[in-house]
């Protein structure tokens, strides 16, 4: 391959992405999304989200643009706006909230059954989040509660995550950039 093509690939690999982060509120979506960012543009205090924001961080070959959508029922609505401009998606679970598990697996569902989302091959990573709390569930069990097995049409990948070491996040973000990088060539 000529420097030309090298330069070329290398330039068309450094696209950027619209990611949608989603999930339920206190799930720890903008702690994640905060500790992806380099360190000297990382804040300190996290508040709850209201409506949503919009973050930037880059990998080695992309470069990100997160919505970081509330997780309050009465801004859930909101999510499907931003659908169709979506090229991944990370949903963030509270591991250790297990009595809204179902609550999360029906936002997930509704998500999954969106005609913007439905027939479309977008690449869905899960954080597992919360594993430092005490009898949060394994990621192999939160897997099973949102009965992910069942996601045939979509790559996904699920990861244990504690966002506020940052625990996780790497292995997520790779995965995720590989499969965005798969799906451009």
């Amino acid at each position: 391959m000529g420097l030309f093509d090298k330069l070329v690939g290398w330039l068309r690999l450094k696209k950027e992405v619209n990611v949608l982060c989603l999930g339920l509120d206190n799930s720890g979506k903008t702690t994640i999304i905060n500790k992806l960012k380099p360190s000297n543009a990382q804040v300190q205090d996290i508040v709850p989200t209201i409506g949503f924001n919009i973050e930037k961080f880059k990998t080695s070959s992309l470069s990100f643009t997160v919505f970081d959508m509330s997780g309050q029922g009465r801004y859930r609505n909101l999510w499907e706006h931003y659908y169709k401009e979506g090229q991944a998606i990370i949903f963030v679970i509270d591991s250790a909230d297990k009595l809204r598990m179902v609550v999360a697996k029906e936002e997930l569902d509704n998500l999954l059954n969106h005609p913007d989302i439905k027939h479309r091959r977008i690449p869905i990573l899960f954080f597992a989040n919360k594993m430092d709390v005490r009898d949060a569930l394994s990621s192999v069990k939160v897997s099973q509660l949102l009965c992910l097995e069942n996601i045939k049409d979509k790559p996904w990948h699920i990861c244990a995550t504690d966002a506020i070491k940052g625990e996780g996040l790497q292995e997520g973000v790779d995965w995720l950039q590989d499969q965005i990088k798969t799906m451009r060539t």
